[in-house]
């Protein structure tokens, strides 16, 4: 599968790893549940809730972005959570890696899961029949950031991949998400203590 690839150029230590495995471990709370997320036994971000009125579960969504990293070679989110902004080109630090590319990264994950939340969360859904015009619109929002390479089709690949770990966490409250970028795929395993937060 061709991958776009915007590192190729970038010294290792701005790159995204190749490989990772992160843990999502759901915690109960006062207010509800939160999902912390460790890489290597270190905690990656904040707490997250669902922040809603209506729980739906969006407190795994960053496995959204993981799956964006596998399939698509791309996540400005994931490049700030793990400090891998390209800063040896300050124009690619400021704009690719910057607050604006990160808040489209995390609106496109919020309105594909709204779309996904009324259709079961892709369960069911192969590939090639995603919606055509939701895609379109996708590629609309990347317009003029490097991301744009990808083809609709990669895009799709990286909803449904992302769909299908984010249902077994759903279903698990917790686990590890593998991705490999040398292979672009994703992957659910089972955390054996989840009690390591």
């Amino acid at each position: 599968m061709p991958l776009f690839d915007p590192e190729a150029d970038f010294p290792s230590y701005e790159r995204l790893p190749r490989t990772l495995k992160m843990d999502f471990i759901e915690l109960p709370g006062r207010n509800g549940p939160s999902v912390v997320q460790q890489l290597n036994g270190v905690f990656i971000g904040d707490r997250l809730t669902d922040n809603s009125n209506q729980p739906d579960d969006y407190r795994f969504h960053d496995v959204f972005h993981l799956a964006y990293m596998a399939y698509l070679g791309w996540s400005p989110v994931l490049r700030g959570l793990l400090k891998l902004k390209r800063k040896s080109d300050p124009a690619i630090d400021e704009n690719e890696d910057g607050a604006r590319a990160m808040i489209i990264e995390e609106g496109i994950a919020t309105w594909i899961f709204n779309h996904a939340k009324r259709r079961k969360f892709y369960k069911g859904i192969k590939e090639g029949e995603l919606e055509y015009g939701l895609l379109k619109q996708i590629h609309s929002m990347v317009e003029g950031y490097e991301v744009h390479k990808c083809p609709l089709w990669q895009w799709e690949l990286a909803i449904l991949k992302g769909f299908e770990v984010f249902r077994e966490l759903r279903s698990s409250r917790s686990g590890s998400v593998v991705v490999d970028m040398i292979s672009h795929q994703i992957s659910f395993q089972p955390i054996a203590d989840k009690n390591t937060a």
